[in-house]
């Protein structure tokens, strides 16, 4: 499906990013791995070229935008781009507005907003030399449908803000026959809520219980990192071809419930 095309995956060294970079390479795309993990990104590109797949990646802080565009200018070389996913990101710390600090603060809008920005800066303009391609942002249900998630606030915006992203760009480089969409997942299981720091939550919560768990489709037991990567990676194909500009929900029912 994507022979000859050049994919970018951003945070693909675990989880939904390394999960989009095994089915893209699976189908035949050249993917261009980021991630500020060296030993997970080293895991992902060893595991694609172990199945024959087609990778090269650098180690990169997304927040930082001269290391970003000194990435992609390394990766694509005299190449060009098809395919770009937006995914590197972080839930950051998790505690009231009013406990949580001004550096925790920048350093979620730093990573999931500004990140997203600084992949984009520096891909659009070969998308654009190439006459076209897909732009895939992973946002959330959280900030989209639902704000139930205790003290999340500053990951929430940054999703808010991703999501509003995809379609103001979807109209603005539609002429540039770039498509853009979002993905946003519920709860799935990869390895960022180890991450997330959780900080007098309970004060900001507002108690529910849902006796059946709260994802319907598959009672109550979250989705898998495959699950979201073969939205993404449809949305990123020619069978897409005319979307643009609209989120897709992998979440089992969750936001709808809550």
């Amino acid at each position: 499906m994507f022979s000859s095309k050049v994919a970018l995956v951003t945070g693909a060294g675990a989880g939904i990013g390394r999960a989009c970079a095994r089915l893209l390479a699976a189908q035949g795309a050249t993917v261009l791995a980021l991630d500020r993990n060296e030993e997970t990104l080293a895991g992902t590109c060893e595991e694609i070229s172990r199945a024959g797949g087609k990778i090269r990646s650098a180690t990169v802080d997304i927040a930082d935008f001269q290391q970003v565009a000194d990435a992609v200018s390394a990766l694509v070389g005299e190449g060009g781009l098809d395919i770009v996913i937006a995914n590197a990101g972080i839930n950051g710390v998790w505690a009231p507005i009013d406990d949580l600090q001004p550096q925790e603060w920048s350093k979620t809008i730093d990573v999931n907003l500004t990140g997203t920005y600084n992949t984009l800066h520096t891909t659009v303009p070969l998308l654009k030399a190439g006459g076209g391609g897909s732009i895939v942002i992973i946002s959330s249900m959280n900030g989209t449908r639902i704000f139930t998630t205790a003290g999340a606030t500053a990951y929430v915006a940054t999703k808010a803000a991703q999501f509003a992203i995809a379609q103001q760009l979807a109209l603005e480089l539609a002429k540039h026959r770039i498509r853009v969409n979002a993905v946003c997942p519920g709860q799935v299981t990869t390895s960022i809520g180890e991450s997330t720091l959780k900080r007098n939550t309970i004060e900001a919560a507002i108690p529910v219980q849902w006796p059946e768990g709260d994802i319907p489709i598959t009672g109550g037991k979250p989705g898998q990192a495959e699950d979201v990567a073969e939205a993404v990676v449809f949305l990123a194909s020619d069978q897409a071809r005319h979307i643009t500009g609209t989120p897709i929900w992998v979440d089992g029912g969750q936001s709808l419930l809550r």
